[in-house]
């Protein structure tokens, strides 16, 4: 059987770019195809920046987790996770403590591959293999019920995934379906590709027409997902702006306002 037979075996499809693995090109990893590369390159032409929105994106994981840890989360649900590098949820999460459990939940069938064997010595990590559009398939998951007691606070995290459902998939009912789940004192985490200038929304023209999703939202239609929860400060900000440990500009590029980002508590 030959490589590539092997890979639609696996239900690995190269003839398309994959979100993971055209997120995995930004983050210069290698678990990725030509056709990946080729979608990355065509983006690169509207907004060149984009390698490094992939690590501020990255860097906001850190800084949120981090935050959400000190406010008391031991248990997180990494939607749309990606596939797995350095610097994931679970590293820093249980850095900050070893206790802390974490389940991703992707439905590229190469997360399930990598994962498996990069978390099969943790015994507080999983990976579920699903689409993040069936909040009750994936609650109902053993991997998540084994990792995560709903009856105790959950940091829900959505970090660089909402901007791949159209509106008609109702991304808000889809977040409020997994709030609904956790209980008071949980937080929801959210990034977001922002069409506050010309070159987004360039780029989203790119992304629909060569992925199929990449759906920019306004600074307000952002926001609209947290109705409900009490934002926490600075509310829903370019990314390098979020609680930022190092100097930012007074004015962000249009690659630090490609992507906004927030996190809010469920009262």
């Amino acid at each position: 059987m030959t490589e590539k037979s092997d890979l639609w075996a696996n239900g690995i499809d190269t003839t398309r770019p994959s979100i993971a693995r055209a997120y995995d090109v930004v983050l210069n990893g290698k678990d990725n195809f030509e056709v990946d590369r080729a979608f990355v390159a065509e983006i690169v032409k509207v907004v060149p920046e984009i390698y490094d929105v992939a690590t501020y994106n990255r860097e906001i994981l850190g800084r949120g987790v981090r935050f959400l840890v000190e406010r008391g989360i031991t248990q997180f649900i990494d939607l749309g996770s990606g596939l797995p590098t350095v610097e994931n949820t679970h590293h820093v999460a249980q850095r900050a403590n070893p206790d802390a459990h974490v389940v991703y939940v992707d439905n590229d069938p190469m997360v399930l591959a990598h994962g498996r064997a990069i978390l099969a010595e943790n015994d507080r990590t999983g990976v579920v293999t699903s689409d993040l559009r069936e909040p009750k398939s994936i609650l109902a998951d053993e991997t998540v019920q084994r990792l995560i007691d709903l009856d105790q606070p959950v940091g829900v995290m959505l970090v660089g995934i909402l901007h791949h459902l159209h509106d008609s998939e109702d991304p808000k009912g889809i977040v409020e379906e997994y709030m609904a789940a956790v209980p008071s004192g949980s937080y929801v985490f959210i990034t977001h590709f922002c069409s506050a200038t010309q070159d987004a929304r360039d780029a989203e023209k790119k992304f629909l027409a060569l992925l199929g999703t990449g759906r920019f939202r306004t600074p307000e239609e952002i926001t609209s997902f947290f109705d409900g929860y009490d934002l926490v400060e600075p509310s829903v900000v370019p990314l390098p702006l979020w609680r930022p440990e190092d100097t930012v500009p007074e004015e962000p590029s249009v690659g630090q306002r490609l992507m906004y980002g927030g996190i809010a508590r469920k009262p």
